[in-house]
């Protein structure tokens, strides 16, 4: 294991024998002394043979201070069965680490790598498609370059003069540099970053000949003899996983380590090593304590939470709750790419208009969230009803109500092979990192994909399975909570919306009586800012001979406002002419099939009206059957 010194200077740790002092990295020294293990185990009976319990505390004691992921590469380098690893997730942030005065360092994964887990490998190359091949030091580069010389002369080739930065003449190059080395007994490392770009993910009928070359390279490296039997690994850098080629991801051959986004006392251990000498500095600054900055900067990596740290302390910006909240939006918004927006409002429950059982169930919900009761929510709820109900509205009254972050899923999908997995990927990741938070999703059914989809390459199965297995996590229970809203929940696969992940089906119907027309109408008149008193409401918006959804009223008095500019205000004659004239667009065919849908799915008994409690189930299936013949 190499470590670094204060000024930056990586040296390695000695591990001493009787003759000679070698030095290794932490896995390579518990690999040396499982080793010597077995070495010894020949030469005795098993009653004294250690056990392997004291192997794995072995590698445990060389990894300690390291993170999971990089304690998990030691397990697996220690098992000599794999040359090959995937390293993913939050690799473009700073990994932790110690100097050698054994005090926390933060370095980027290039470094950490270099330095630290192969510091005392005789050889590390990098590669990526941009930059080519490159190595951390001069000695290394021209024993390159003598090899390279050789080469050229064999093939007939001039790759002195000018490297090549394809991946299948690179490869080619190395591969040969490897097998040429290892046999003299050096120790090599080969770090291939943006794998994404060397072996990408595709459809096995689209490889490109380069795809197909390069991916015979990796699979004949992971199982090649001669690399099994020598100290020689490949690491794979790649954000996604769903990025790169899966037959290589799901190759035995192949491991997979992710990289996690920092967790609360990880950023509490980062922001206090970083204001180690400037702590009175920042708190003159700034209204958040270090504990309170690590507890609300869920979903941040080490180098967002020092930009926050930075402008404080060399910009002197104040930092408040409201700064930090719009600094943790910026970033998580641009680290999904766009797609994950933050919903704010200044709305609550009390907003919404009717639907009162689904509203109790709600608040009842918000409060468990307070009390920190995750284990009494549900995975999920599925919201449906007509369009015009305030489905998108009535979660987002919720989000003002809850006191936790919610974000919205936008379209993640993407026209290129693969991108809409990494997508997702990237999402979900983030999203784990963030909890507690909520999860809408509008337009469920047409957003998650099918099973059984069809026509688009498999991408929509995909993207089902990666949802589905994600939403079924109890792990997540109260901690990710999504709500699917959907005016079509006929349309939406059942394993989704099944006991285990969307477990709640709350539905949302329009208002059936008169104190649920009056309540809507007086929350459409604070929500459009209009004032006039209710005894000059026309009867006709009120009887119930014609139902109005929330936004049909929410329309009546923007209308009632646009003509009060030429009359002077909202009078009786006003609103009277505005109802007769105003034709809501209706589709009585849909809007019957959407809510008899509704109906079917809701799970509480409670929550339906009156006038489908005792309907036949039977007969609301035959209806919705043959809603949709008249509708095709």
């Amino acid at each position: 294991m190499a470590k670094k010194d204060n000024n930056g200077t990586s040296t390695a740790v000695d591990t001493a024998t009787d003759e000679t002092k070698v030095e290794a990295t932490a896995p390579e020294a518990a690999s040396e002394a499982a080793d010597s293990t077995t070495e010894h185990e020949t030469t005795t009976d098993e009653s004294t043979a250690p056990a392997a319990s004291e192997t794995f505390a072995e590698i445990d004691k060389y990894t300690a201070h390291y993170p999971d992921w990089a304690r998990e590469f030691a397990r697996k380098y220690f098992t000599k069965t794999y040359t090959q690893f995937i390293v993913h997730g939050n690799v473009r942030d700073l990994v932790p680490s110690r100097n050698e005065a054994d005090e926390p360092l933060y370095e980027p994964l290039r470094s950490f790598l270099a330095d630290d887990l192969f510091g005392a490998r005789d050889l590390v190359i990098f590669y990526d498609r941009s930059s080519g091949i490159h190595f951390t030091d001069k000695a290394s580069q021209a024993d390159f370059n003598r090899a390279l010389s050789g080469y050229d002369t064999i093939f007939g080739t001039d790759y002195v003069k000018k490297l090549p930065k394809d991946p299948v003449r690179v490869l080619s190059v190395l591969e040969n540099y490897f097998r040429v080395r290892l046999a003299e007994g050096k120790r090599i490392a080969c770090i291939i970053d943006y794998a994404e770009t060397i072996v990408p993910m595709a459809e096995a009928s689209t490889y490109s000949s380069e795809d197909r070359n390069v991916l015979v390279f990796l699979q004949k490296w992971s199982h090649d003899p001669l690399f099994l039997r020598s100290d020689f690994t490949v690491v794979l850098v790649t954000e996604n996983l769903n990025d790169l080629n899966q037959q290589l991801v799901q190759s035995p051959y192949t491991a997979e380590l992710r990289i996690s986004m920092p967790t609360e006392s990880e950023r509490l251990g980062f922001a206090t090593t970083y204001l180690a000498k400037r702590a009175d500095d920042y708190t003159k600054r700034s209204d958040v304590t270090i504990e309170s900055l690590a507890q609300n900067t869920a979903g941040l990596g080490y180098i967002q939470l020092r930009a926050i740290l930075a402008d404080v302390l060399e910009n002197r910006t104040r930092l408040t709750f409201e700064t930090l909240s719009e600094l943790k939006k910026a970033f998580i918004e641009a680290e999904a790419y766009g797609l994950l927006e933050f919903i704010e409002t200044d709305y609550n429950l009390d907003m919404v208009a009717g639907h009162k059982h689904a509203i109790k169930h709600l608040r009842e919900a918000a409060n468990a969230l307070r009390k920190n009761r995750p284990d009494v929510l549900p995975m999920g709820y599925l919201v449906s009803g007509p369009v015009g109900t305030g489905k998108t509205f009535t979660i987002t009254c919720f989000a003002g109500e809850i006191g936790i972050p919610m974000v919205k899923l936008k379209n993640f999908r993407s026209q290129w092979q693969g991108v809409t997995e990494g997508n997702l990927e990237k999402i979900l990741h983030l999203l784990e990192a963030m909890t507690p938070v909520a999860v809408m999703i509008d337009e469920a059914d047409a957003a998650l994909g099918d099973r059984d989809a069809k026509g688009d390459s498999g991408v929509s199965s995909r993207v089902f399975g990666q949802i589905a297995s994600f939403m079924s996590n109890t792990d997540h229970r109260g901690r990710i909570i999504f709500f699917l809203v959907t005016a079509r929940p006929d349309l939406m696969p059942i394993d989704l919306k099944r006991q285990g992940r969307a477990e709640e089906h709350i539905a949302l119907f329009y208002p059936g009586n008169r104190e649920e027309r009056e309540e809507l109408l007086r929350v459409m008149m604070k929500k459009t800012k209009t004032k006039f008193p209710m005894d000059i409401v026309p009867e006709a918006l009120l009887n119930g001979e014609q139902r109005f959804s929330g936004a049909d009223m929410e329309a009546l008095m923007t209308r009632a406002k646009f003509r009060a500019t030429q009359t002077g205000g909202i009078t009786k004659e006003v609103l009277e002419e505005v109802v007769a004239d105003f034709i809501p667009p209706t589709y009585p065919l849909e809007i019957e099939l959407q809510t008899l849908a509704a109906v079917l799915e809701c799970t509480s008994q409670a929550l339906l009206p009156e006038e489908f409690r005792d309907m036949d189930r039977e007969t609301v299936v035959r209806r919705i059957e043959e809603l949709k013949r008249l509708i095709r």
